[in-house]
């Protein structure tokens, strides 16, 4: 694993060695030669590291042992590394900033490759028809005793793609739904807060007395709820004091998947457990071609000679029946010329870690990096690929961190198409929004970088002293005791890395008030319980590049933050925390997500290079003559919008022409003034939240995805809607309907949302009816969603079948 290290040295010098400071002419030229010397070094280590690994292999100990010291050196390089860059920095006025060099990073993935990545449907339960028919009429059933189906089995099996499938396709007979990850260390009260959140308890009400509240609405809803992955029976004795009882007349549903037949059969009895089974050979086989010819347009295995097709049985045979296996063998073989032979290798564990091992050098730490987050953790793709990016794991010979970005969605992609990783939310434009990782690849991950020193979790941290010091990343998810203990022994983690903090205790801030965090480049905390205050000082932070805030966390960040130079990444959005004042020092600014008021004192001074998101600014501060100082800014969101405001949003060109996102939120104030829109011929992606009028045209030409929150929609809004060529996603939330009929149907003058796949209507006030009269309108309507409906509304019958 000492690979790992020797890649992120070789990264970081060949960032360091593009640096201005180091150019022809400047005194610190001739340094430039040494870090050329260290990073072709480093190079030729690693190659003999590849060479060596196959002698380890064998048990010869000297090579282990020597193994372990070329990690122990490639470890130190890079703390080197990391410590001299801000020195050198600090002692020079040059501006930092990075150059394109002729050097080819060989270690990179190409960039701009832009391979297609197709996706199968991922509900697809291949081998399982019989098993989904079977759930469903039990599902179904008016006598199932406790109303509960528990599937069960061992890991990898499908059971949470089929329970997915299963609750998908029965939820839209119930009032209310919810799905949810519960997992091997679960915390009763997200679980709750999550469940309240999908079936449609309003927000003031599940901030206090969740439980009474959630379990009130229960009671009077018909209701089917999805628990996924259930270890023990002790998660449930707590959620089933909020659950009402499931086989009342009311006729409600849970679906669990559990590894463990008896936590299904303590749940919902004898009768609820279904035993999911391996996949016989046919079935098998017929998985594996299905992922192996996903990207050819001859799915079988015509083209293919009779040894290649005996050696994939052989291989589909040696995966034991198990579909995780065999889908992630066929993204491996996939990854490979189709000639190339690979033999399998008994066991499931075995074919995963040939996975890994068949992973470039470039991929592996990127891989390795889910392992950090909770098991079953839904991980956003925006989050994982700017921790990516903060690490220097992504890196270009280029300071245009729009580039970095892309290559980054491109390593996403990848393991996507391996199927090492699985998508859970896809974007308005058909990019991964967030992905988790199955469990038994989570552990290989956990397992893995422990082994390398990649990272550690609150469990295998502990041992010698020594180890803990050398600790570079690390998480805690449930115990804040495991924490201080840590910190205790490790008073000064100066090679850590990256710092993931999932709790609902408030410790953590009281741990960040001191240490000295020298080397410090991700700090992740997520806090689940209410109450939390930011202290007003953090300890040493200098090299912080990625710092997201999230939870129930209250005050302002300290004014110590406004120092961090090298900060590319504050995502507070998702919590309850202020700016702090002052003129903020980093000039590698990209991306700056904020939930409240006042995003302009330090809004001149951003590096008008870098700075691609901003969310969200106060509309006071708007300035469209600022604004076109961020050549490369692609999403910006305005609070607090005014008519003012509208005025210069709909002049010629008020924000630069990269803008692909704009969100527009006037909750508290009551517009007049009409929106223009019509010269950002960029934007794709429209929200507009509060009292604005609608009776424009002046769309975006070219808009994808179109949200509408609390607005009037009336008849004449919808005819314009109607006209949008190239609208594929709308979302009405919470919105008023004027006229309780809305006609989806051609007018007779053109198209009716010629290009529309999904329409979303969530609370629908005033609305009794949807219909759509004829055959031609909306022709590639996919799914029809009606969420939070607490009055009835009648479909015509075309749109009654995509209803989901």
């Amino acid at each position: 694993m000492a690979e790992i290290l020797l890649t992120a040295v070789i990264n970081k010098s060949v960032e360091i060695a593009g640096n201005l400071l180091f150019q022809e002419g400047t005194r610190l030229y001739l340094l430039k030669e040494d870090i050329d010397w260290l990073q072709r070094e480093m190079r030729h280590i690693r190659s003999y590291v590849d060479d060596a690994k196959a002698k380890e292999v064998g048990g010869d100990s000297r090579v282990k042992n020597l193994l372990k010291d070329i990690q122990q050196l490639a470890g130190d390089v890079e703390d080197l590394l990391d410590e001299f860059l801000p020195k050198i920095q600090q002692s020079n006025e040059t501006t930092y900033n990075i150059m394109d060099t002729s050097n080819n990073n060989n270690d990179c993935i190409p960039l701009d490759q832009r391979r297609l990545f197709l996706h199968a449907d991922e509900t697809e339960v291949i081998g399982l028809d019989d098993d989904f028919n079977m759930l469903q009429a039990k599902l179904l059933d008016h006598d199932l005793p406790y109303g509960v189906v528990s599937i069960v089995g061992m890991p990898g099996l499908g059971k949470t793609t089929l329970a997915k499938k299963l609750y998908r396709h029965v939820r839209h007979q119930f009032e209310s739904s919810g799905l949810v990850y519960v997992s091997q260390q679960p915390r009763a009260g997200e679980i709750l807060h999550d469940i309240a959140k999908q079936v449609g308890l309003a927000e003031e009400e599940r901030k206090e007395t969740l439980e009474n509240n959630l379990r009130s609405l229960l009671k009077r809803k018909r209701y089917v709820i999805l628990l996924d992955d259930i270890w023990d029976v002790e998660i449930w004795d707590h959620l089933k004091l909020v659950l009402p009882e499931c086989d009342s007349k009311i006729g409600s549903r849970i679906i669990i998947t559990s590894r463990n037949s008896n936590v299904g059969r303590y749940i919902g009895g004898d009768f609820s457990i279904h035993v999911l089974q391996p996949l016989d050979s046919n079935n098998s086989f017929e998985l594996f071609t299905k992922k192996i010819f996903t990207f050819d347009n001859n799915n079988n295995w015509t083209n293919a000679s009779p040894d290649l097709v005996n050696i994939g049985r052989s291989i589909v045979g040696r995966c034991g029946g198990i579909p995780l296996a065999i889908v992630v063998t066929a993204g491996m073989l996939r990854a490979r010329e189709r000639t190339e032979p690979v033999h399998g290798t008994d066991g499931c564990a075995k074919v995963l870690a040939l996975s890994y091992n068949d992973l470039s050098i470039a991929l592996r730490p990127c891989f390795l990096y889910f392992g950090i987050f909770p098991e079953d953790h839904e991980i956003r793709a925006f989050d994982l690929t700017n921790m990516w990016i903060a690490e220097k794991l992504i890196v270009v010979n280029s300071g245009n961190g729009r580039e970095a970005e892309s290559l980054a969605d491109d390593v996403l992609n990848d393991l996507v198409s391996r199927n090492l990783i699985q998508v859970a939310k896809r974007t308005y434009d058909g990019r991964i929004s967030s992905c988790r990782i199955h469990d038994l690849l989570h552990s290989l991950c956990v397992d893995l970088a422990k082994e390398s020193n990649f990272f550690h979790t609150e469990h295998n941290a502990f041992g010698d002293p020594g180890n803990v010091a050398m600790v570079r990343r690390i998480t805690f998810y449930s115990d804040i005791n495991v924490m201080n203990e840590f910190f205790r022994l490790n008073p000064k983690p100066r090679k850590l890395r990256a710092l993931f903090c999932f709790t609902k205790d408030p410790c953590i801030f009281s741990q960040l008030a001191h240490l000295d965090f020298k080397l410090l480049q991700v700090l992740v905390v997520v806090i689940s319980a209410g109450g939390v205050s930011i202290p007003n000082t953090f300890g040493n932070m200098s090299c912080l590049r990625y710092l997201p805030f999230e939870g129930f966390i209250d005050g302002k960040l300290p004014n110590c933050m406004v120092k961090l130079k090298h900060l590319e990444t504050l995502d507070i959005g998702n919590s309850r925390i202020d700016l702090p004042t002052g003129v903020w020092k980093s000039t590698q600014l990209r991306h700056l997500r904020y939930k409240g008021y006042g995003i302009s004192p330090f809004f001149p001074n951003m590096p008008p290079n870098n700075v691609q998101t901003l969310m969200w600014m106060d509309s006071k501060f708007f300035e469209p003559r600022l604004l076109h100082r961020l050549i490369n800014l692609r999403k910006l969101g305005l609070v607090e919008v005014s008519d003012s405001t509208i005025k210069k949003i709909s002049t010629s060109h008020p924000v630069p022409t990269t803008l692909e996102v704009l969100k527009l939120s006037s909750f508290f104030s009551e517009l007049r003034e009409q929106i223009n829109l019509s010269s950002y011929p960029n934007i794709v992606k429209l929200h507009l939240n509060g009292r604005m009028p609608l009776n424009f045209e002046a769309f975006p030409p070219n808009l994808v995805k179109l949200t509408l929150i609390r607005l009037m929609v009336e008849g004449h809004v919808v005819a314009v809607l109607k006209k949008l060529p190239k609208l594929r996603i709308l979302k009405m939330l919470w919105c008023k309907y004027n006229e309780e009929k809305m006609d989806l149907s051609s007018d007779g003058d053109g198209d009716s949302f010629p290009q529309l796949e999904v329409l979303h209507i969530d609370v629908p006030n005033g609305l009794s009816e949807i219909k759509c009269t004829d055959d031609v309108s909306m022709p590639k309507l996919k799914k029809l969603l009606l969420i939070r409906v607490y009055s009835p509304i009648s479909l015509s019958e075309r749109l009654a079948k995509l209803r989901e």
